[in-house]
């Protein structure tokens, strides 16, 4: 069964501007896409892009916070719950303009000598809220365990722990992100970790990118290929149809790094 792959327009394509890369991801064959935010643009500004090139929006992120300021998401700090929600809000309002069925959930870091007990509490609360809302928007969260090497003192880090917290919450619409390059750094195994997980329904997106340089995935220590044969075969039997998000920094123009899809597609293992 072929696979379906999302250009991660926050990653590649940044020799355009931003509403240039969904042309240039759609003439490169792409037909889902997805980045970290939208919120710099209207969301009507982005519809608009993903209908003139034929694409579908499968992802993005609900607001962080204050990024340049480093950080990473609020749901699991304390004092931040009514900002938590009214985010959410926002982000729901953008993924029904988007149709987009996938929000992804950052967990955030929380400050130096908090209660981690605590933290966890205050996450497990949003979440379980957000959820809720996601059920009446129709829509899916994902939490996304994070390296701590890319990402010091990230709330949430090893598989276990999101799958844990999905099946505490039990909820079809709050689901696990599993991106194999933090899952390498992490925890390395991924051959099992995929057939561990994925036929349990938990995981709803898959990103994809090099180790250790987060470049290409046909660069670096983990093979890819046989990797993408094995989910090809997983896909086959039932256990995986969502989408696989390129989220890796192009080695020179983006164009120039595609032959491992090319590949792919050559073989009948992606579209």
């Amino acid at each position: 069964m072929a696979l379906r792959f999302a250009a991660n327009l926050s990653m590649l394509y940044t020799e355009h501007d931003f509403l240039q890369r969904f042309a240039a991801a759609a003439k490169d064959g792409f037909k889902g896409i997805e980045f970290l935010f939208p919120y710099d643009y209207p969301a009507s500004t982005i519809a608009h892009a993903l209908q003139t090139n034929g694409l579908k929006q499968v992802l993005f992120n609900a607001p962080p916070g204050q990024w340049a300021a480093g950080e990473r998401g609020i749901a699991c700090l304390a004092g931040r719950e009514a900002e938590f929600k009214s985010s959410m809000v926002k982000a729901f309002d953008y993924a029904q303009t988007l149709d987009c069925s996938c929000i992804h959930v950052m967990a955030g870091i929380p400050i130096k000598g908090a209660n981690l007990t605590e933290a966890r509490e205050i996450y497990l609360a949003n979440l379980t809220w957000a959820t809720n809302q996601a059920e009446r928007a129709d829509k899916t969260l994902l939490i996304e365990p994070i390296n701590t090497r890319d990402m010091p003192g990230y709330h949430l880090n090893f598989q276990a722990d999101a799958h844990n917290i999905v099946q505490a919450i039990d909820s079809p619409h709050l689901k696990v992100q599993m991106d194999l390059y933090h899952l390498q750094i992490m925890e390395g195994d991924l051959l099992k970790k995929l057939q561990q997980n994925l036929p349990t329904g938990r995981v709803a997106h898959i990103q994809i990118a090099g180790v250790p340089n987060r470049q290409e995935p046909d660069t670096g220590e983990v093979n890819y290929d046989f990797l993408f044969s094995e989910l090809a075969q997983l896909a086959s039997e039932g256990c995986w149809d969502g989408w696989i998000g390129c989220e890796y920094r192009p080695k020179s123009s983006t164009r120039a790094g595609l032959n491992w899809l090319n590949n792919l597609r050559t073989l009948g293992l992606a579209v």
